[in-house]
């Protein structure tokens, strides 16, 4: 029978900061009719499209952010 020796990692994930990572975007979408603004960079343009789309449509008085943002693993000691 072979003996085998086994080594863990712990890893410990943290935002995406290096410079050649995706950008943090978002989106707007408004929960009455499911329209959706554009990604963007810049967090105040959603919310300038909710107000042209409420604007737009008076009833439609809810809406969701969503924001992508990139993660990545950073490796640790070995066990």
């Amino acid at each position: 029978m072979s003996r085998a020796t086994y080594r863990f990692r712990d890893y410990k994930i943290t935002p995406d900061l290096c410079p050649g990572a995706e950008p943090i975007t978002s989106a707007m979408r408004c929960k009455t009719c499911g329209e959706t603004s554009e990604k963007a960079e810049e967090f105040e343009d959603g919310t300038g499209w909710a107000v042209k789309h409420l604007k737009a449509n008076p009833d439609h008085l809810e809406y969701r952010e969503h924001i992508t943002r990139p993660y990545r693993f950073e490796a640790g000691a070995w066990q």
